[in-house]
């Protein structure tokens, strides 16, 4: 069984509070550079592709050089997902490392912050995606995953895409482009990513009685700090743990009945989890009528 990608949360700690993410339920910790190795070691015949993301800022890791050797040891693509607020301490790391394939920049997040430190911090991931062009690398995906319904931009919002659009001279009209595509190249290697803001899933949560399909268990894993490994990177609060890979081999878990079972059913449109039964996500896969 071949994932074409698996999240790694290597710490759930963040420097941000953001409205739209969901309130964190476990304890906070991180993963030493010993147990990712560990992790890693296991995963690697699963996959190619590492996502350093389910919860928290992978940039606030006290090792995260470390860890992103392991990586290049292991022969992993990594990809790397950022509130972008750390990108001035720690851009020389994430050119350096050469497993960087991808830094998703979460530009949604500046809307959180004082117009002064938004504004900064807008323009230090300006900078960095400018470097990556001229370098050639990692890519770069500047996320606007807050849009309202029917891709609706608030205010502060439309001032982001509007100042990526303006420092980027290859780039098109962006709001034009915002109308039928979900992402739009700003400059060779350097994207803008939208997608309308969604709701966490949690067992807390009404059921979603529709059918729909889902990557989770089928294309991609998580695996949390703590070693617990989760259907999808959505799973933030562990709320569905499928297994600990530090207590039960990964081989193992990845056979699991409800795996497989999950597995299966996502592929005749049915949610057999009870966590993807509270999970809206899922109703993107639909296809349209």
């Amino acid at each position: 069984m071949r994932f074409k990608r698996v999240y790694v949360e290597i710490s759930n700690r963040c420097n941000l509070q953001c409205a739209f993410c969901s309130p964190l339920k476990r304890p906070a910790g991180i993963m030493t550079p010993e147990r990712f190795r560990a992790a890693a070691g296991q995963l690697r015949p699963y996959t190619h592709y590492l996502y350093l993301h389910v919860k928290g800022e992978p940039l606030c890791h006290p090792q995260l050089e470390e860890i992103l050797e392991i990586c290049g040891e292991l022969g992993f693509e990594v990809n790397v997902t950022t509130n972008g607020t750390l990108l001035r301490e720690k851009e020389d790391i994430l050119f350096r490392q050469r497993a960087v394939r991808q830094v998703n920049l979460s530009v949604h997040s500046f809307s959180q912050l004082p117009a002064e430190k938004a504004e900064k911090c807008l323009d230090e991931a300006i900078a960095f995606g400018k470097k990556a062009a001229e370098r050639g690398r990692p890519f770069v995906i500047y996320r606007m995953w807050n849009l309202g319904r029917g891709k609706q931009i608030a205010p502060e919002s439309l001032n982001i895409m509007e100042r990526i659009g303006g420092e980027f001279p290859t780039a098109h009209n962006l709001t034009e482009e915002l109308r039928d595509n979900k992402s739009a190249a700003v400059a060779k290697g350097i994207f803008l990513s939208w997608e309308e803001e969604f709701t966490w899933p949690s067992l807390n949560g009404p059921v979603v009685p529709d059918s729909g399909k889902c990557y989770g268990t089928r294309q991609m894993l998580g695996v949390l700090w703590d070693g617990t490994v989760v259907p999808c990177c959505l799973d933030g609060n562990g709320e569905e743990p499928l297994g600990n890979l530090f207590q039960r081999p990964f081989s193992e878990i990845v056979e699991l009945e409800a795996l497989q079972r999950a597995a299966s059913g996502f592929d005749g449109g049915r949610a057999e989890l009870e966590l993807c039964r509270h999970c809206t996500y899922r109703l993107k896969f639909r296809p349209r009528k």
